[in-house]
């Protein structure tokens, strides 16, 4: 398992971009897998767009105790194939999805049982409650799988694969796409079931993912071994896992509440505001996915060789992306700056929105190449086990800076000097995170690669009553 890809050995440059390519293909089959979703939803009509709109703050939750989880694997799980303890790698993996499931099935129940109370606190009327619940009631079933496929998919990427995690998005991708006309519309022999069709065409793509998952996880990688019962086990490496799970999840949170703050600031300026910044975020979203890529790249990638104890070659791989964002998202901007107005007249023919969405398009990617360093040390902050340091990095950009910054700018020069402070915002704590990037260093109990200290963690070896067959 140890170096399969040649993240301890090849030369770094050519590693990242072999795990980032797949990863720009992952992001982008996600980016399509909602966009195909909405499509469709969006030809039932109002009602049906407003209630899947409805679902997304407790899709986003779910969301993020994902990717925390997730990030918690990733690093765990490469630290401990890098120090070469492919055994306790398997059983670390084993009882993290053991987790996953049960906690995203407890969430899942809950949902369901007070369904229609919550979606009534968030404001959704009679009218849409019930497409709401036609729609939530199949996908509170389904999301545990798709949870586990997510994390499993971490693992993969631990041992430095890409490819096969992105041909598990994309498959899914594929199968939603064919299911989605079929079962919303009832073309052919299938019958019409609006947004219950959309739900399960969703889940079953996820359903055929968790099983390509799954067989590569414990048959074709190895990565995955049914571990002995053990509540002293898994409660260590729940509590490791946790370690860089909590805070991830809450970082996840953290950039759409601050979303919502700017874009009710805007509301009280010029509603045309609000929806060039709508417009304006989802661009940059397609923007930085070369940033995106990277530093979902960077985390196995430096947390295989700290587990290795080969500090000095993570530094470097850490040094040369962070030189590479910020000169591919600068060289970036000059097409940008050139074609801002038919690039705003994509998104709206509105006078107002394009004044204000060109003034985005200009202004705001000046500092992409900041915010990708942002991006990149946030993340790679998990792969040293500083996630408290990563989780007050993102606080400070956005609650510290970022949104003070807006309110004086709101107050002294309306929308543009409210979106003249996330540029500057971002270059201030890109400056702060390159800082950071060269002086990180692992916390002392986690030098020459270990993990923990007591028996049944990661990195030490089980009790031999413990140990697999």
């Amino acid at each position: 398992m140890r170096d399969r890809h040649g993240l301890l050995s090849q030369p770094i440059g050519r590693v990242l971009l072999n795990m980032s390519l797949p990863n720009m293909l992952g992001i982008l089959t996600v980016l399509g897998f909602n966009l195909v979703d909405t499509f469709f939803i969006s030809r039932l009509g109002t009602e049906a767009l407003a209630a899947i709109s409805f679902t997304f703050p407790v899709t986003l939750i779910i969301s993020s105790v994902a990717v925390g989880i997730g990030a918690g694997v990733s690093t765990n799980l490469g630290r401990l194939i890098g120090a070469g303890h492919a055994p306790q790698a398997k059983i670390f993996l084993h009882d993290a999805l053991l987790l996953t499931f049960l906690l995203i099935s407890t969430l899942a129940t809950l949902g369901s049982l007070f369904n229609d109370r919550l979606f009534t606190l968030l404001g959704a009327a009679d009218s849409i409650l019930p497409l709401i619940h036609d729609y939530m009631q199949i996908w509170y079933v389904g999301v545990p799988l798709l949870v586990l496929q997510m994390v499993g998919n971490q693992g993969l990427k631990a041992t430095g694969d890409t490819r096969l995690p992105a041909q598990i998005l994309a498959l899914a991708a594929l199968i939603n796409l064919i299911l989605d006309p079929l079962l919303i519309f009832g073309i052919g022999p299938f019958p019409r079931l609006e947004l219950q069709g959309a739900a399960i065409a969703t889940v079953s793509s996820w359903i055929v993912a968790l099983c390509f998952s799954g067989y590569l996880l414990v048959l074709k990688r190895h990565l995955l071994v049914a571990a002995p019962l053990s509540p002293t086990r898994w409660w260590a490496n729940w509590k490791q896992l946790a370690h860089i799970a909590q805070p991830a999840a809450v970082m996840n949170l953290i950039n759409p509440l601050a979303n919502m703050l700017i874009m009710a600031m805007l509301a009280r300026i010029d509603h045309a505001a609000v929806a060039a910044f709508g417009a304006g975020t989802r661009l940059e979203s397609v923007l930085l996915i070369v940033t995106m890529a990277l530093s979902s790249s960077l985390v196995p990638f430096v947390a295989q060789n700290l587990g290795a104890g080969q500090k000095q070659r993570a530094r470097e791989a850490v040094m040369l992306s962070l030189r590479f964002v910020l000169l591919f998202q600068t060289l970036l901007y000059l097409p940008l700056a050139l074609w801002a107005e038919p690039l705003a007249g994509l998104f709206s023919d509105d006078p107002r929105v394009l004044e204000w969405l060109t003034f985005y398009i200009r202004v705001l990617p000046l500092a992409y190449g900041a915010l990708g360093m942002v991006i990149l040390v946030a993340t790679v902050l998990n792969a040293y086990h500083r996630p408290m340091a990563s989780l007050s990095l993102n606080l400070c950009r956005l609650f510290l800076l970022m949104l003070p910054l807006a309110a004086l700018g709101a107050w002294y020069a309306g929308v543009k000097g409210l979106l003249m402070a996330l540029p500057v915002s971002n270059l201030l704590m890109g400056i702060a995170s390159y800082m950071i990037a060269r002086q990180v260093k692992e916390p002392a109990h986690l030098h020459h690669g270990e993990c923990c200290q007591h028996p049944g963690a990661p990195g030490n070896p089980e009790p031999k009553r413990q140990s697999p067959k």
